[in-house]
């Protein structure tokens, strides 16, 4: 029987047809008939109460016309526990314990844009039960310096790798009706003066490596809020920067949600107003009685402030509020979250090194594990947000519970460890096992125990690294060495016993040149979350195949990158951080007096990004300087074949094809990576550059054709001349591998 649409539904049928599809920041404005409705019964000080903090972690909503306040939940890696309102200090609650996900650089050494997904699924779903609106992350900036105090938030060196996990992770958490606040925008590379430094930089580098991963997550993730960072670039403060959030961010990508300035991140009335910003964090001396009495003076409209107010309640109109007899109620850490932060932990494993130390044998009776790495907890610790996990499952806890009966397994501290700046209680009584100085040589007490211990085993393992107090948000490491005598301590184990493996907790590369060539087996650990105990053990005795992959450069020595080779970094670093001296005065101890002075103090340092895009392998490749370990590398207990490799040009994408073979005896997971190198150019290019990756998974001895492709608009430039992006057109060799430095097959296409 046939059925016929009636004339209107036709017309109805054919006009959706037709229509033009609706972006992801489009969707925002759905509500704003109604949202214009709400703003013209509010009066002018209901509208500023918004612009600006209500508590510490909340902006104000309207009550009398139903407007729920605004409630963030600091992350990126977990949902912080509740903080006094007016602080960061804990409220002692006894149900805001939340998984703690792999960091970052964990995260980003997966190359997996489905455990992106997943992992905000988890956020999202905790922020949920924690009544939380808006999640202050996921934190997206490029890893500029090896050194950078955040390394361990930020995901790669990379801005194709670090743009696809923004844009999986940021719909993972969207879709379960929290908002995200990507941060932090833009060019936020060093925690050294980032609360005044001025970085310089070309548009050219601005818009293909350091805002790339921004617009992925916010054009088509449908990013609803953006932290702009503490740093000036090229002149202007972010939050008050009329090229990066006017013209860029709600001009040329369309954003039609809102701001959210860092915590002490405004500066000034007229400058945050007119040039992009909607939220203060914290403190209403800009965006408060300023706002009016600016209105009043004729130097700003109230026209302005009601823009503002949509856009914000934009953001309130797209997520529902939790209602506060609902939220709070079960426990934030669930079962489903636990299992993805043990997944992503699994995937992000890197196997550096091995020379047939690893997977632990049947034959091994006796482990001998040396180092404090392998009990410290790394859910919390230094400056930066951190989490009060339900549980954390250290790797000795891990390896002891993998290694079952039948198996020995011995423990020594090895070293000492470095506590940092202390935030917190001092303990009554030092601690025999803390370090006074990060280069505090090894302990021979120690040193003589630990070796004991491996002369003994059938294999040690030694445990090295930093820990979250080294690598910490509010300051930059000064170098990329281990700390506290590590060295010392593993040349005295392999000399006690070669059958030594390392693994390193770490958040950012180390300095490897005395450890390699002892170390005949390495493994990069990260800090892995609440089941990175167990995950790892996993690895180590070979239940799975390690298949991450580095996600950043580990440079042989720290002057080999770009930044120091150049000198464009450290600069000045005098003068102290500014989110410390703002919010931190319970561990500074000082009158609000000597920290307001401190702040007017802040050094005006410029930063010059001299580099240009030359960041990471980009640098290294190009300027033929070899790596300790290359960006992309990681190694398995398997062999993968590469093979019959097509290439070709369809539509405006470059589409590639190959074989991958699993050649071995275990199902395990490759990163499969596409460079492209331009031939014959007349516009300036790296060696190389990554346009396209694929985790596969194969089972042992499987064999699968795998599929890539490069949209044209990854192959573009910014040409400075025009102010625009360009296409050069002419030949590309494309380049498949295993890593920047390992490529098995090359082809080349005309675009």
């Amino acid at each position: 029987m046939k059925r016929y649409l009636i004339p209107a539904l036709l017309a109805l049928a054919l006009a959706a047809a037709c229509a033009k599809p609706v972006s992801p920041q489009e969707k925002l404005s759905a509500n704003d008939a109604r949202i214009d409705e709400i703003i013209a019964q509010m009066t002018l000080e209901e509208k500023v109460e918004m612009l600006h903090s209500k508590t510490n972690m909340s902006s104000a909503g309207v009550e009398r016309l139903g407007i729920a306040d605004i409630n963030y939940a600091d992350g990126p890696f977990g949902i912080r526990e509740e903080g006094q309102p007016n602080g960061f200090m804990s409220a002692g609650w006894t149900l805001d314990s939340a998984t703690y996900f792999p960091t970052g650089s964990a995260l980003a050494a997966t190359w997996s844009e489905d455990l992106a997904y997943k992992y905000g699924t988890g956020m999202g779903q905790e922020a949920r039960l924690r009544g939380k609106d808006v999640i202050l992350g996921p934190a997206v900036n490029i890893q500029r310096l090896p050194v950078g105090g955040r390394t361990y938030e930020y995901l790669s060196e990379d801005p194709i790798l670090s743009a696809a996990l923004a844009l999986y992770y940021t719909k993972g958490v969207q879709d379960q009706g929290t908002a995200v606040c990507i941060k932090h925008f833009a060019v936020n590379n060093q925690e050294t003066s980032r609360g005044s430094v001025d970085v310089q930089i070309d548009e050219r580098t601005l818009r293909e490596i350091y805002l790339k991963p921004f617009e992925r997550a916010i054009v088509e993730g449908g990013a609803m809020s953006v932290m702009p960072a503490y740093n000036k670039v090229n002149g202007d403060y972010c939050s008050e920067n009329e090229h990066l959030l006017n013209e860029i961010l709600r001009g040329e990508w369309g954003f039609r949600g809102m701001t959210v300035s860092d915590w002490g991140g405004t500066h000034s009335t007229m400058g945050a107003m007119l040039h992009g910003l909607n939220v203060q964090m914290t403190g209403s001396n800009y965006l408060g009685q300023p706002v009016i009495d600016s209105i009043a003076a004729g130097a700003l409209t109230e026209d302005l402030v009601n823009e503002k107010v949509r856009q914000i309640l934009r953001v309130r109109f797209a997520v529902e509020p939790v209602p506060a007899d609902v939220a709070n109620t079960r426990m934030t850490s669930q079962p489903e979250s636990q299992r993805i932060a043990r997944e992503v932990a699994e995937k992000s494993i890197v196997l550096l090194k091995n020379d047939g130390i690893l997977p632990v044998g049947p034959d091994v009776k006796k482990i001998a594990v040396i180092g404090q790495n392998a009990v410290l907890k790394t859910q919390s610790g230094g400056m930066g947000a951190g989490v009060k996990a339900l549980y954390e499952v250290t790797p000795l806890e891990g390896i002891r519970a993998r290694a079952g009966e039948g198996v020995e397994v011995t423990y020594a501290p090895g070293y000492k460890n470095y506590p940092g700046f202390r935030w917190g209680p001092v303990p009554a009584e030092p601690d025999p096992l803390e370090a006074a100085a990060i280069n505090e040589p090894a302990d021979p007490a120690l040193l003589a125990e630990a070796v004991a211990l491996a002369r003994e085993a059938d294999l040690v393992l030694f445990f090295g690294g930093t820990n979250k107090s080294i690598e910490t948000e509010g300051s930059d490491r000064k170098d990329i060495k281990l700390p506290c005598g590590q060295e010392t301590l593993v040349q005295a184990l392999y000399a006690a016993n070669p059958n030594l493996a390392t693994v390193l907790v770490s958040g950012g590369p180390t300095d490897l040149q005395v450890l390699e060539p002892v170390s005949p087996a390495i493994v990069q650990g990260w800090w892995n979350g609440t089941e990175g105990g167990t995950a790892l053990a996993e690895v180590l005795f070979g239940d799975i195949a390690p298949s991450g992959k580095l996600p950043f450069t580990f440079p042989v020595k720290l002057e080999d990158s770009p930044a120091y080779a150049l000198g464009n970094f450290p600069g000045n670093s005098a003068g102290g951080d500014l989110f410390t001296l703002m919010f931190r005065p319970d561990v500074l101890k000082m009158t609000p007096a000597e920290r307001q002075a401190l702040i007017d103090a802040l050094p005006k340092p410029v930063s010059q990004y001299t580099e240009r895009f030359y960041v990471g392998y980009r640098w290294f490749d190009t300027k033929e300087i070899k790596p300790m370990f290359a960006f992309g590398h990681g190694l398995s207990y398997v062999t993968f074949g590469y093979d019959r490799l097509k290439a070709s040009v369809s539509g405006r994408k470059v589409k590639v094809t190959f074989r991958l073979t699993n050649e071995g005896e275990m199902e395990a997971d490759e990163v499969v990576q596409l460079y492209v190198r331009r031939i014959d150019s007349s516009v300036e290019w790296p060696a190389k550059e990554l346009k396209a990756f694929k985790r596969v998974t194969l089972k042992a001895g499987e064999c699968r054709k795998v599929s890539l492709e490069i949209p044209f608009e990854d192959l573009r430039y910014w040409n400075e001349e025009t102010g625009a992006w360009d296409l050069e057109h002419g030949k590309l060799q494309l380049l498949l591998g295993a890593a920047s430095d390992d490529i098995r097959q090359t082809a080349e296409v005309t675009i």
